[in-house]
């Protein structure tokens, strides 16, 4: 596959800075990351949607080399973050594809911004406690986001590890054990000190408000757009069984082989999935999904 050049800028949005890469043309895709990642975790996704998209990968607010902004970190306000994006980008609408700690601002922009997301496409993340995701809590949530939501404590315990920390996360989630060096330390580098992990765990300290505000929401609103769910290992189908509700237009697809971060996992297998997804013509892709895949799973409303 022929290189592509990737873009790197600083763009005001919303009150603060995000660092933005951007790469290719063609009618915009905005990527959204989780934790402890970067727009990097989308290093081996962006080729080959750049061929035919406009690829838009910010590092969300207070990561990466965003400015470490004070709030604004509840999923609703990360979403408005997007919307002002796209609109500084001079791009009415994109496709949206979010993973993790992204899924959720993703989510709001679809639901509550219907006319700024054309397709959507959510992994590996669960949203709020919207029924459809008991057996991925049956033990209670990941021990981290307790950790994670106890303001200043987690900052202070992590001190002079955060390295072993990311490397903890990688390596849990990624069933080949195999992550390129350079992303490592691009995501090591930006979890390095203390206000940077302040920053990323304000998304942990918002679940609570979020968990109210989905369900206030999807009490009077639903999503419109042609939407996908993907699961690995570890969210696998909850995702989808949480968005099949509230959701017109639902496909579903499990990548057994891969672990959480799907990007770097299985990119080959995503990018199989997401692309004809992405390209397909709204008549094409308004078509019931094929029953042929024995992973896919569909929902029409």
């Amino acid at each position: 596959m022929a290189s592509i050049l990737i873009a790197e800028n600083r763009v005001r949005v919303n009150g603060t800075h995000l660092n933005v890469a951007t790469a290719g043309a063609g009618s915009p895709v905005l990527v959204m990351h989780g934790f402890p990642h970067t727009w990097r975790v989308w290093n081996d996704i962006i080729p080959a949607l750049g061929r035919t998209h406009r690829v838009i990968a910010p590092d969300l607010r207070g990561l990466g080399r965003s400015d470490r902004a004070d709030s604004g970190y509840h999923a609703h306000e990360l979403a408005e973050d997007m919307a002002f994006l796209l609109d500084a980008l001079d791009e009415p609408n994109a496709a949206v594809v979010a993973i993790d700690a992204g899924a959720p601002p993703a989510f709001f922009l679809g639901l509550e911004h219907p006319d700024r997301v054309s397709r959507l496409v959510l992994m590996e993340s669960t949203i709020g406690l919207l029924p459809g995701a008991e057996e991925f809590f049956r033990a209670g949530p990941p021990w981290w986001f307790g950790f994670h939501s106890i303001p200043g404590f987690a900052e202070k315990v992590l001190a002079g590890h955060e390295a072993d920390y990311v490397d903890f996360f990688l390596r849990i989630g990624m069933a080949s054990k195999r992550v390129d060096a350079a992303v490592r330390d691009a995501f090591v580098d930006a979890y390095s000190d203390s206000d940077s992990l302040r920053c990323a765990f304000e998304y942990y300290r918002a679940m609570p408000a979020n968990t109210d505000r989905i369900n206030e929401a999807t009490s009077r609103l639903r999503l419109t757009m042609p939407t996908m769910a993907i699961g690995g290992q570890v969210v696998g189908d909850a995702t989808w069984r949480q968005l099949r509700p509230v959701t017109d237009d639902l496909r579903s697809h499990t990548i057994a082989r891969s672990g959480h971060i799907i990007p770097l996992d299985a990119p080959d297998e995503l990018l199989s999935l997401i692309q004809p997804f992405l390209d397909a013509t709204p008549a094409e892709v308004s078509e019931p999904p094929s029953e042929d895949n024995v992973d896919a799973q569909s929902w029409r409303a």
